[in-house]
């Protein structure tokens, strides 16, 4: 008798993203210089027996929830079958009482379910975007950190479908743009670190395969605190709208995602490729700023869509943090192209200028 049907569906989501994970990383050794011959490339271990220790090391990250446990435990069942070692991260935030003492149980059960190495990092949680987004961001620096420190080829996150769609309508309500309704990729980070295995399975499923395997999991009060404004999108907004519309809001929810992101996708390398062309001098330190300069002309006979992105790309290689350029900077730079009429030059975040000079562009810090 086989394992059960939500034990099963998550296996096959993180045996097809460990296979993917082999890809790569066989692609890139072969690429190396000092990649290994094929005969001595380490192959998948035969089943029941331990991956050799120079094997391929993904990580799960852990925070004890369902979708974690979950996520730990198929790893753990599936990556010695795929030939790689398995470990698990788990990250204190520091933001509740017992915090470290819950980290550390955590840790406890990765190990139990044959997770190795195992860690546990403690990380100091800042105020900068908002209490969510500072957490969010001590977390990645911290399974940065790790994956470095480990030597890992990737680190496996839990997101779910629904957490795909809590974040689409996050990004409507930012009006953002077509990005930020991307939500989540399936493939994240510096070389493709981040991978999300349950971008297409449910909560409901998640939770199910932790019963099925009698996995203990904790429930984050944070997500049931109204004043987190994901809390609120969860419990909240998606039940609204499913009473309204009808079941089936989350999937096209993360159907739009994955639209979304393809347009993006194709428009940013549109956007890149355009850069090229209008770019009337490259990048260059003048005085201690970094300058770039743009040909107007140009500029204004791309869609609105592709030149906003070069406007965009051009402010961050000159200077301007992308954390803190928003649509309205880049619609007021816009008009400077569209709507001219001898206005004064722009000041966007990181003391970024841009001023039109003639037939030119000129985005300059300093």
């Amino acid at each position: 008798m086989g394992p059960h049907p939500a034990v099963a569906a998550i296996r096959l989501a993180v045996r097809r993203v460990l296979h993917d994970v082999l890809v790569t990383h066989s692609a890139s050794s072969s690429c190396s210089p000092s990649a290994a011959s094929p005969s001595t490339r380490s192959a998948p271990a035969p089943r029941g027996s331990a991956p050799p220790d120079d094997a391929p090391l993904v990580l799960a990250a852990c925070s004890g929830g369902a979708d974690s446990m979950a996520l730990a435990s198929a790893l753990a069942f599936e990556a010695p079958r795929a030939g790689l070692r398995a470990g698990g991260v788990t990250v204190d935030h520091g933001l509740q009482q017992g915090s470290d003492a819950r980290a550390a149980e955590v840790a406890d059960r990765m190990r139990a379910l044959g997770l190795a190495p195992v860690e546990t990092i403690a990380v100091s949680v800042g105020r900068g975007g908002g209490p969510e987004a500072a957490a969010r961001d001590a977390r990645y620096a911290a399974l940065d950190a790790a994956a470095e420190r480990h030597g890992a080829t990737a680190v496996l996150l839990g997101h779910t479908r629904d957490d795909q769609a809590e974040t689409v309508l996050l990004g409507l309500a930012r009006g953002s743009g077509t990005r930020s309704l991307s939500g989540m990729a399936w493939v994240s980070g510096a070389d493709g670190r981040y991978r999300r295995p349950f971008l297409q399975l449910d909560r409901h499923t998640v939770r199910e395969a932790c019963l099925a395997q009698s996995l203990p999991v904790w429930d984050d009060p944070h997500n049931v605190d109204p004043s987190y404004t994901r809390s609120r999108v969860r419990h909240e907004a998606l039940p609204i709208l499913e009473k309204a519309l009808g079941k089936g809001v989350v999937e096209a929810l993360a159907r739009t995602a994955q639209l979304s992101r393809d347009d993006a996708d194709a428009l940013d390398a549109w956007a890149a490729r355009a850069e090229a062309d209008v770019m009337t001098t490259a990048p260059a330190a003048a005085g201690g700023a970094q300058a770039v300069h743009l040909d107007t002309v140009g500029l204004h006979g791309l869609p609105t869509a592709v030149r906003r992105r070069v406007l965009r790309r051009a402010a961050i290689a000159a200077g301007a943090p992308a954390g803190s350029l928003f649509a309205r900077h880049i619609e007021e730079v816009d008009r400077l192209i569209t709507g001219w009429r001898g206005q004064r030059a722009i000041n966007l975040p990181g003391r970024v200028e841009v001023r039109r000079e003639g037939g030119r562009l000129v985005i300059r810090q300093g």
